[in-house]
């Protein structure tokens, strides 16, 4: 019998491309699902779970991004300061206050929960305009979050 050989991705022979991403009228989660995916580097032959393989994502217009239904005044985001009781607020509020929380926060829980996952959303740049300063990386254009 012939053994066959599971190829094993190692840190110095990985490459990340850089990917330039439109939020504008794009859903949220199906945006940051596809997100995900591009930082961990699932859509690449080489993923290897326990090596960062993903490539970069700059992600421009978040401010523009949307929700379907009425997740806007719905959902809720609570977290715990400490003190007793919980705190909350709205996806319309938060996204007044810091949209950039709302799709990190999104991305950051579709990412495997262990210590990669930091250096995973590291690789994620969030930007509110259309500008960002990574034209040096020259990034590729990329269609995310459609049906």
């Amino acid at each position: 019998m012939v053994a066959t050989k599971t190829y094993m991705a190692k840190p110095a022979d990985i490459e990340p491309k850089w990917w330039l991403v439109d939020a504008k009228e794009k859903v949220l989660g199906r945006l940051a699902s596809d997100i995900a995916v591009i930082l961990m580097g699932k859509h690449q032959p080489t993923y290897t779970p326990h090596v960062d393989t993903g490539d970069f994502v700059i992600l421009v217009n978040i401010d523009q991004i949307v929700m379907t239904g009425k997740k806007w005044d719905q959902k809720e985001y609570t977290w715990y300061t400490g003190y007793p009781g919980l705190k909350h607020e709205t996806a319309r509020k938060r996204m007044e206050r810091d949209p950039k929380r709302i799709v990190r926060d999104a991305v950051r829980r579709m990412l495997p929960k262990n210590k990669l996952a930091r250096q995973m959303l590291d690789k994620l740049k969030l930007y509110v305009g259309p500008d960002h300063p990574h034209q040096a990386q020259l990034p590729e254009p990329k269609e995310l979050g459609v049906k």
